[in-house]
């Protein structure tokens, strides 16, 4: 696997709030993408892509934390989509998720920069904050 060169040295260990952070943004997108696992249905019909995850990672980041989302998640050892794709894996390891023979680690490379996902892309919805 290769990584950028902009991300520092990376933790192992995730602090407990990242993955139950990834753990909302993975049900979050299941629901989302319609995927949510049902006895009916197979792993593979409730199964979602890394990309689909950091989507919903995306999204549920500037839900919850807005402009301070890189700011969050460097405090949690975050610096790049990979990280994220570190803590998935560590969590299949683990047997707290599952995953299939097709996912890698490589599906969460430079799938965004946080700059461009958190910064430029964030926008504040004005509407809001004068409805009752």
């Amino acid at each position: 696997m290769t990584t950028t060169g902009s991300s520092p040295l990376r933790r192992q260990k995730y602090p407990r709030n990242a993955e139950q952070f990834v753990f909302e943004a993975l049900h979050k997108t299941q629901k989302t993408l319609q995927k949510k696992y049902s006895s009916e249905q197979r792993e593979e019909e409730t199964h979602i892509s890394g990309q689909e995850l950091l989507e919903g990672i995306r999204r549920l980041a500037l839900q919850q934390f807005g402009l301070m989302a890189t700011t969050v998640f460097h405090q949690w050892g975050i610096y790049a989509t990979e990280d994220f794709g570190r803590l998935v894996f560590s969590l299949v390891e683990q047997g707290k998720m599952k995953k299939t023979e097709q996912d890698t680690l490589n599906d969460f490379c430079a799938v965004y920069s946080f700059e461009d996902a958190f910064d430029r892309g964030y926008r504040i919805d004005s509407n809001a904050a004068f409805e009752k």
